[in-house]
């Protein structure tokens, strides 16, 4: 008994350390991410150049996902993960030097958060995948609950410390914070051991049949097949409400600025309360009716704030409907996750995360190819109606097919 007793502590101490050293990394990237934006935006007042800055920041997940997760499989994950987090600061520490001796041009910074990002590329798959070789089976949802309540934390706190930063620090100091983070983020991953999975001993990368093999340990499960295609599908309607919420605040409701950051605070309470319950009675065995009841609340949310009427007084049931929203996305994207992490091999689990990583970030530009002229001509609470037909739609499709099944296993 004592012995499982210190078993138990130690994963939770192992998972706590490496969680908080991330989160703590997370609040001074999203500090950074936050300043260089808002000072790109304050100096060109160019949308096109905001527009820049998105593709650049989005770009290699899409374009590298696939071959990182292959690298991220081959190569020691603890090594992968500090060396992602020491890329990250690091570039963030050379731009600073940039902005010590002056000001650089516009087209730098895009190229910075494009440079950043390939540091998450191999960072998040390789985070995803090591956390099933630390956290028991049956505790991995707990787990990821415990994550996603401090992430959804550093996302919250990072915008707001940043922008407390940029009005009252040079814009090179707040760039060091990132490097600060990234060596905290380190050195809790360097003092915990991180068991590597078995892997069949490879010579020479195949990358595009290493590949191959990422997907096929997705499609081979027919159940997260088609869970993961419904979703999918859904984002293409779903992932363009994220650049419609001020939208809808401020062309809809014709509100100011101050209710746009209570509609960012209810979206980020919504997911932090769903995580800390999850994290605290997060042992769940059948995961697929709760990943489908996460995805028919978020299909369910964004109807209803499509049919809200454009009156002020409803602004309130709007930022109400955000924080259901943000709370139905940590439903459905918790057990999914730990799911993954329970039934794929795991020498295989990096480049399954990055596959899923690539073509999320897919949907969002289709996404706004589709949505954009449709809000600009009939307006932007109509595609929150259209996002939640097609999510209640697909995910309906989803739980017929593998409702049934999943009861019988």
């Amino acid at each position: 008994m004592k012995k499982n007793k210190n078993q138990q502590n130690k994963w939770k101490r192992d998972f706590l350390t490496i969680a908080g050293g991330q989160t703590v990394s997370l609040i001074g990237s999203a500090a950074v991410q936050f300043s260089l934006i808002w000072w790109l935006a304050s100096e060109t007042a160019s949308p096109i150049m905001m527009s820049i800055a998105g593709v650049f920041a989005f770009l290699p997940q899409l374009v590298l996902g696939p071959f990182a997760g292959v690298w991220v499989d081959r190569i020691n994950r603890k090594t992968v993960i500090i060396a992602a987090d020491l890329f990250i600061g690091l570039v963030a520490l050379v731009f600073a030097f940039f902005f010590l001796f002056g000001n650089p041009p516009y087209w730098s910074v895009c190229m910075v958060l494009g440079i950043r990002a390939v540091g998450t590329v191999f960072h998040t798959p390789a985070i995803q995948a090591a956390v099933p070789m630390l956290v028991p089976q049956q505790e991995l949802v707990r787990a990821n609950g415990w994550s996603q309540f401090m992430q959804s934390g550093a996302f919250l706190l990072g915008p707001v410390l940043g922008a407390a930063m940029y009005t009252a620090l040079p814009l090179w100091i707040i760039l060091l914070s990132d490097l600060v983070g990234a060596l905290i983020a380190s050195a809790t991953v360097a003092v915990v051991k991180i068991p590597d999975p078995e892997r069949q001993v490879k010579q020479r990368p195949q990358l595009f049949h290493e590949m191959k093999e990422g997907a096929a340990a997705i499609c081979q499960d027919r159940k997260l097949f088609i869970v993961t295609a419904a979703t999918l599908v859904g984002m293409v309607f779903y992932a363009p409400l994220s650049t419609f919420y001020p939208l809808m605040t401020s062309g809809y409701f014709r509100a100011d600025a101050w209710h746009a950051s209570m509609v960012n605070l209810g979206y980020a309470t919504g997911m932090m309360l769903c995580a800390l319950i999850l994290g605290k009675f997060g042992t769940i065995k059948n995961k697929f009716p709760v990943i489908h009841l996460g995805l028919l609340g978020m299909g369910a949310s964004s109807l209803l704030c499509g049919l809200l009427p454009a009156k002020m007084v409803w602004f309130w049931v709007f930022a109400a409907l955000c924080a259901l929203l943000g709370a139905s996305s940590n439903l459905y994207n918790i057990p999914y996750i730990a799911y993954m992490q329970e039934t794929i091999d795991p020498d295989k689990m990096g480049r399954a995360f990055s596959l899923i990583g690539s073509l999320s970030s897919a949907t969002m530009p289709l996404g706004l190819l589709i949505a954009g002229p449709v809000a600009e001509s009939r307006g932007v609470s109509l595609w929150f109606f259209v996002s939640g037909i097609a999510l209640l739609l697909l995910t309906s499709v989803s739980a017929l097919l593998v409702l049934p099944q999943s009861r019988r296993v």
